[in-house]
């Protein structure tokens, strides 16, 4: 859908800042998010409205940016445009939250009366739909007491719905006040992807060297980065800078972190230990072990992003699904692939923490704060071994639910016109 955004920026409150952002280049970002091909920011006369519009047909979203505005604010407001007339997004108590879409002839009175000199307020008196906002869309910034509650409002998204529970727990409570400095900063999510992925370099070339105070200073840059990586989504969705480069610079950063600093650990054990190690073997397994470790990791990742881009329709790792089923698309005769529901089951009250904590063993937040343990008892060979266990197991799960996938494409196929996954 075609859309033109204008962002009323015209009181001395759009220039106020939160968590780094004035309220009216936030106010931009939010129209850009939703969809806004064309955005102007007025902050002096509006005659320039007419001139900038131009007479284009198509609907056109206003904005106040007087408050801190975020993207569930008009989100289901332009799920709701009208083909012709005014949809008002409002709060919890019914009232206008500072933000409209009009269509049709309506968004040519809408324009008029901008133009005249009429408020926001005026224009949405004439509403024909009222749609409630989200949770996190708004929050007044007038006074110190205001903004101070805008900050906090606006930091509840760093919890990500995906965290596991040692992300949550171990490395949300670090990363997020490093995160609330930093998007005070002019520093951007891709940069600190970058840094990241210099310090993954740096904690590697450490490892690999033959000896115990390096594996310590290098188990410990990594930890460091897994915490510091934990900050560019944290940023890029305070500051809604999120992009599908960033995701993937993101996404592949992680995984060549995993590789990188499994291939360190056996290298390290190699020049330590030697293959003579297990005894005479005719090879050395510290080498095998690297072909296995990497072998069953380059399997691994193309099962799981195969499954999230082709199953789920994303690019995060965290959005993996272990099993699909099939359901009607969209178009008649079509079907498409989604996520199965976890069952219930029946478990003793003692049992399901475990259970429910089990799966993280795997995963990359748990093997580096392992990995630095293991590096300060001085036993990377223990490392190296959690690596290659982990990799070999999860290659096993992955490709058992590959499989299962594969078949399911398969039999959906059959049944009718299989739809692309989406998120």
């Amino acid at each position: 859908m075609d859309l033109d955004a204008i962002i009323l920026a015209d009181t001395a409150r759009a220039a106020v800042r939160i968590a780094g952002l004035r309220a009216r280049d936030r106010a931009v970002r939010v129209a850009s998010r939703a969809g806004a091909q064309r955005i102007l920011v007025v902050d002096g006369t509006r005659t320039e409205i007419a001139r900038w519009r131009d007479d284009r047909s198509c609907p056109v979203l206003v904005i106040r940016a007087d408050q801190l505005v975020h993207t569930p604010l008009v989100a289901p407001l332009i799920a709701a445009i009208p083909t012709t007339g005014i949809a008002i997004v409002v709060g919890p108590e019914g009232e206008y939250a500072g933000a409209f879409a009009a269509a049709g002839e309506a968004a040519t009175r809408a324009i008029a009366a901008l133009v005249r000199g009429d408020s926001d307020d005026a224009i949405a008196a004439t509403a024909d739909a009222r749609v409630p906002h989200g949770a996190i869309a708004r929050h007044p910034i007038a006074t110190p007491e205001d903004r101070r509650g805008a900050h906090e409002l606006l930091y509840r998204i760093l919890i990500k719905p995906q965290d596991n529970a040692i992300t949550r727990y171990l490395f949300r409570p670090i990363s997020s006040r490093l995160s609330r400095l930093l998007v005070r900063t002019p520093i951007t999510a891709t940069q600190v992807s970058i840094v990241v992925a210099l310090l993954v370099a740096l904690g590697c070339w450490m490892t690999i060297q033959p000896s115990s105070n390096m594996m310590i200073a290098g188990a410990l840059t990594i930890l460091v980065a897994s915490y510091l990586d934990c900050c560019d989504g944290e940023i890029a969705r305070v500051k809604l800078q999120s992009s599908t480069f960033g995701a993937w610079l993101d996404t592949i950063v992680d995984e060549l972190s995993s590789i990188g600093y499994m291939v360190a650990i056996g290298w390290h054990c190699h020049l330590v230990y030697g293959p003579s190690y297990f005894g005479d073997l005719g090879f050395d397994p510290w080498i095998a072990g690297i072909v296995v470790g990497l072998v069953t990791y380059l399997w691994s990742l193309f099962a799981i992003y195969y499954n999230i881009i082709v199953g789920v329709g994303s690019a995060n790792s965290q959005d993996y699904a272990s099993r699909f089923v099939i359901v009607a698309g969209q178009r008649p005769g079509s079907v498409r692939l989604v996520p199965r529901p976890p069952k219930a089951r029946e478990l003793p009250r003692w049992l399901e923490p475990i259970v429910a904590f089990v799966p993280n063993l795997v995963r990359r937040d748990f093997i580096v704060w392992i990995a630095a343990l293991y590096a300060v008892l001085q036993v990377p060979h223990l490392s190296f071994a959690t690596h290659l266990f982990g990799g070999v197991v999860s290659s096993i799960v992955v490709t058992i639910d590959h499989l299962h996938l594969r078949k399911l494409r398969r039999t959906a196929a059959r049944d009718g016109q299989l739809e692309p996954a989406r998120r």
